[in-house]
């Protein structure tokens, strides 16, 4: 596996966010990073349904405003906001809980594209055990994929078992869990309770666990 993983968790800015959603305790977990690509090719490589396995995950449905998607083996949803290399909104639901992901994208200068992606979910024992890693490592992993792919569309796609067991996975999945328990911490959060909490992310992610 060819990539540093220091340069990559170094690319990230990320910021963890508690606020109310329908009355209720939530949290806004915030990606940003700039890719060397145009917009066009980096709106096509997010939205493409023949690309974005590629770098990500096979995704089924209607990718229109208003259709349903179906990330295979992970979450579905709908599709509820979309405007052309601008930006677009989606319910993200798995095992039963319903969150939204909301991705904008914008050109900063010549070959050179920013992307948030902004990750809202209501409060729950999930968040307890795991805090915002656990959707923050999975959408950084997801990053680094694009990433990869953006700076070599004919690279084959890091399969995600090959990419946990080696050592630059492990060490980029540490680094993510560490960095998303220290933006908790940031928010809010009383230290000792994040980092046990990034601890069993990198442990899920890894599968250190037990």
């Amino acid at each position: 596996m060819n990539f540093s993983p220091e340069t990559h968790l170094a690319a990230l800015e990320r910021t963890v966010a508690f606020l109310e959603k329908d009355g209720q305790p939530a949290s806004a977990v915030s990606l940003y990073r700039s890719f060397a690509t145009t917009l066009e090719d980096l709106w096509d490589a997010v939205t493409n349904a023949d690309r974005i396995p590629r770098w990500f995950a096979p995704v089924s449905g209607n990718l229109e405003p208003g259709g349903q998607y179906q990330v295979e083996g992970n979450a579905g949803g709908t599709i509820f906001a979309c405007e052309s290399q601008s930006h677009f909104g989606l319910t993200w639901e798995f095992a039963g809980d319903v969150s939204t992901v909301a991705v904008q994208v914008w050109e900063e200068e010549a070959g050179q594209v920013g992307l948030v992606l902004i990750h809202t979910a209501l409060l729950s024992p999930h968040w307890d055990q795991f805090g915002p890693g656990a959707v923050g490592v999975g959408w950084e992993m997801a990053f680094l994929g694009l990433a990869l792919h953006l700076a070599d569309p004919s690279a084959p796609k890091i399969e995600d078992e090959e990419f946990a067991y080696s050592e630059e996975g492990r060490a980029f999945i540490h680094g993510s869990s560490e960095a998303w328990g220290q933006e908790a911490i940031v928010a809010g959060t009383e230290p000792e309770v994040a980092r046990a909490a990034a601890a069993r992310t990198a442990a899920f992610y890894t599968g250190e666990e037990g």
